[in-house]
């Protein structure tokens, strides 16, 4: 009784939703009517006077009484129902939801997920690891399957994921490897591109226009006569071997591998492969892994072994009920009584199915407060397996109305905290995370994706376009649509005339229709294009009539392989929007995008804005740039004309992210300046003009040093900058300043390229004191010497140099980066030795020598002395993957 008295109250809110949003949206495109009917005094301002709102006002008063007639219903309805106290219902709250956060002090504010949640759970795994591990390195030269099953939630990604990462194997595969997800709804095209982007070296456009056979022909080229391992993770279907086997070089002397996850005992059978059947955690290992999850706190409390024995026997060793229930026990009071609650009501949902970890993963869902549900089910409208940014989800969840008001806080550090909290409670888990311990990326695991499938459908919030039966045909209570399989109910006519808040859009439509973008359901708030590669695409236009989507506060458009979207100039009239979000996608811009000022986020990494306004329109609105966008967070474009003429760059007070590519040199100082007003950067990247650089520099003597270089950014001082830990400086100087007060004082991670620096760059960076991770890329630096000198670079992990064309002498003195994890070398031809002090560094895990000389090689594999060894181990010749630090 309690869920239809629920679904009536949901339904109602819906219609008044409804008729608030439709009379808005009625009123907006009469005033729009009014205005084009001008005609040649259209540069006036048009308003409209109670005589034009009067019809929409009667039909407004209208439908509200209908729907208070039907909410007057329903509280009888709740009184006869006996459902006085309808929040005696509601289940799980959360203290950490009440709690605000003082803003004072930005730095110290970095939601930072707990070690125990940072990285894949292995507790109990140790024999896995090994016998899988030996099946790997050792057996026959040809190349051999060895494949990893069981029932889902028993670890089977988590124990591949370790073996990938592992050392020993890393080292003996170093001809490549390569992780692809599967799941169910694949694609072979999808399959041979994450390959592809692991083994060889085409370029993006070449990626998007071979056909699959000539990709796979790439990857079988690029894998001849190396050893390599490729993962294959969640199969459910026999052709996904059947296809890809072909383009897997077989050669019978190299010993490379496949590693397949399944839960399939077929696949096993037709891929003859080698099965290591992953069974559950025995008692002990149980309750070992539920420790580890739980927290410290909670296990030497006293009142824990009263549980252990229906805690282990409920979660039947499978390792996704464990953290999952002990992440939501971790969250609850350390009494008998709030434990005893949460396992009574387990015992309810494991009497509901056979099935104990769904039951688990239910219940878990339904102690999440409430303003928690609604962001895990979200998480559910991606693709299976996928990785989720999480910069992403968050701006979703603000569109999408989720993520409620705190304090001086803004959406997205609150949205942060719903996500970190998520990731405590282990309902969501962290892929990817940034250099400051923020997270990246995020991924559900598939059994709780189907959780959140399921009630999302229950819930109303969202339906999959695969679980409806006719295509043709959309439910008219359906608010928001995931089409994931290129279904044909995004053509259907009845898309347009729904009441649709969100349309998200995986895969491309099956026959090349892309009607969607030309005929818009009218009260959209998010529309989100990804993922649209297909072989039946022609064209794109976006429709003029885009602009009358008031609503709109979430637009992504990405995925279109190499074509270039055009924006109308309409989009003036998405007055709501937060977010433009265009991916890599090459994307043109109207100048009219000045005009929104609720824009947060401008995500348009190659992206145009036209800049040139009419006399008349400068005239009615003034000049039009960067000021009226006062809400503006993240900046991600192409520079253009705007940057010379708008002054008001640094008057974005609370712009974090700024990126901006092909900046002109002319534009490099009035830039230096703005940049140094933005004192609550936490991201900066900025890159000049190549082509126009280099015509300068031949112009000037032929590599001379060119006339508009400046110092580090400007004269001014970056030592306010105490939010700035992440910056790409891609522009021309003279030198770095030597005083450390130039720089952010919390610099982490810094990034150069075509600086020209002549003298060694090495002698100043070591003294930043918090520099962890540091790329030297193309034309950074042009000398020949290189020397990391003793007793700093105390906290450097990663290092990678690539291009840096003269450089012969590369040198790392004893005691230096003490702490270095990573060495990467490519495209450095001139030099020949081995930095000696190499051998020192005690913590270093991986070296990457890519395009080098056989010189620097043979003195990796030819060098007899002892020491050595330990360095051949750990040195690999494949091209390195590190696209996620950038």
């Amino acid at each position: 009784m309690f869920k239809l008295w629920v679904n009536q109250i949901r339904d109602a809110a819906f219609d008044a939703e409804d008729v608030i949003d439709e009379f808005v949206f009625n009123l907006e495109h009469k005033r729009q009517q009014r205005f084009n009917n001008l005609k040649f005094l259209n540069f006036l301002p048009v308003c409209m006077g109670l005589p034009d709102k009067l019809p929409f006002v009667n039909e407004l008063n209208d439908r509200i009484s209908a729907v208070n007639i039907t909410l007057e219903k329903i509280l009888i309805n709740k009184g006869r129902y006996g459902m006085e106290n309808p929040r005696a219902y509601e289940a799980g709250s959360s203290s950490s939801s009440a709690s605000t956060a003082s803003s004072s002090e930005p730095w110290k504010e970095k939601r930072v997920i707990p070690s125990t949640v940072q990285e894949s759970n292995i507790v109990g795994m140790k024999n896995d690891v090994e016998a899988v591990k030996r099946k790997l390195l050792e057996g026959e030269m040809e190349r051999g399957v060895v494949a990893i099953m069981g029932m889902g939630g028993l670890g089977k990604t988590t124990l591949a994921k370790k073996i990938y990462d592992d050392r020993d194997v890393q080292h003996h595969f170093d001809g490549g490897r390569a992780w692809v997800s599967v799941s169910q709804e694949f694609s072979i095209r999808e399959l041979l591109l994450g390959i592809a982007n692991c083994v060889t070296t085409l370029e993006e456009k070449q990626k998007h226009e071979f056909s699959n056979d000539k990709l796979g022909e790439e990857v079988n080229k690029s894998l001849r006569g190396k050893r390599y391992l490729i993962v294959l993770d969640d199969v459910w279907n026999t052709d996904v071997w059947r296809w890809l086997s072909s383009y897997l070089p077989a050669e019978s002397n190299m010993s490379s591998r496949v590693l397949i996850t399944t839960r399939n005992e077929q696949i096993v059978v037709d891929a003859r492969s080698y099965c290591y059947k992953l069974q559950h955690l025995d008692e002990n290992k149980s309750w070992e892994l539920f420790l580890d999850k739980v927290g410290s706190a909670a296990a030497t409390w006293a009142g824990l072994e009263e549980f252990k024995e229906g805690i282990v026997a409920k979660c039947k060793g499978l390792p996704l009920a464990i953290v999952v229930l002990g992440g939501l026990l971790s969250l609850k009071d350390l009494t008998l009584d709030s434990w005893r609650k949460v396992l009574k009501s387990m015992d309810w949902h494991l009497s509901q199915g056979p099935r104990s970890c769904l039951g688990i993963l239910a219940l878990s869902y339904n102690n999440l407060p409430s303003h928690l549900k609604p962001c895990f089910l979200y998480c559910g409208v991606f693709l299976e397996n996928s990785k989720i940014k999480a910069s992403k989800l968050i701006r979703l969840w603000i569109a999408e109305g989720f993520v409620q008001k705190r304090g001086k806080e803004t959406l997205e550090e609150i949205a942060e905290d719903y996500l970190s909290e998520l990731i405590q409670r282990s309902m969501i888990q962290v892929a990817d995370t940034r250099v400051d311990g923020r997270v990246k990326s995020c991924r559900l695991h598939d059994l709780l994706r189907d959780l959140a499938i399921s009630e999302g459908k229950e819930e109303k919030l969202f339906e999959v376009d695969e679980n409806i039966d006719d295509g043709n045909m959309l439910p008219t209570s359906v608010r928001r649509l995931i089409s994931n399989i290129h279904h044909q109910i995004i053509s259907s006519p009845h898309l347009q005339n729904s009441n649709l808040r969100s349309l998200i859009l995986n895969r491309a439509p099956i026959d090349g229709s892309w009607a969607f973008l030309q005929k818009y359901p009218k009260l959209l708030r998010v529309l989100h294009v990804d993922s649209m590669q297909s072989e039946f695409y022609v064209g794109l236009k976006v429709s003029i009539k885009i602009g009358q989507l008031i609503h709109l506060k979430y637009l992504c458009l990405s995925g279109f392989e190499s074509k270039i979207i055009r924006l109308p100039p309409s989009i003036e009239g998405l007055v709501n929007l937060q977010t433009l979000d265009s991916g890599n996608q090459h994307i043109l811009i109207p100048h009219t995008i000045w005009k929104l000022q609720q824009m947060r986020h401008l995500t348009c990494r190659f992206g145009w804005i036209s800049s040139r306004q009419s006399m008349r329109e400068r005239w009615v609105y003034g000049h039009l740039g960067f000021h009226n966008m006062t809400n503006l967070q993240t900046i991600s474009l192409r520079s253009g004309y705007w940057l010379k003429t708008d002054k008001h760059l640094g008057k974005l007070t609370n712009l974090k992210q700024l990126k901006l590519l092909s900046i002109q040199p002319r534009n490099l100082e009035g830039l230096f300046q703005s940049v140094s007003q933005l004192i609550g950067l936490q991201n900066l990247e900025l890159v000049i003009d190549y082509f126009r650089l280099m015509k300068g520099l031949l112009a000037s003597n032929g590599g001379a040093e060119c006339g508009t270089m400046l110092l580090f950014p400007g004269l001014e001082s970056f030592s306010r900058h105490k939010c700035l830990y992440k910056l790409f400086l891609g522009v021309p100087i003279r030198g770095l300043p030597a005083e450390t007060t130039h720089y952010p004082p919390n610099l982490i991670q810094l990034k150069l390229h075509y600086t020209r620096l002549k003298e060694d760059p090495m002698l100043i960076l070591r003294r930043l004191p918090n520099l962890r991770i540091l790329t030297l890329w193309y034309d950074s630096y042009i000398g020949k010497k290189m020397n990391c000198c003793q007793g700093r670079f105390r906290l450097l992990e990663f290092l990678h140099m690539q291009g840096l064309r003269e450089l012969q002498d590369f040198s790392i003195e004893e005691t230096v980066m003490p702490n270095l994890k990573t060495l990467e070398i490519e495209s450095c031809h001139k030099i020949t030795r081995f930095p000696h002090g190499i051998l020192g560094l005690e913590k270093l895990q991986r070296i990457h020598l890519y395009q080098v000389s056989q010189d620097l090689k043979n003195v990796v594999s030819d060098t007899p002395e002892e020491d050595w060894n330990r360095i051949r181990l750990i040195t690999s010749y494949a091209r390195p993957h590190n696209k996620n630090l950038w």
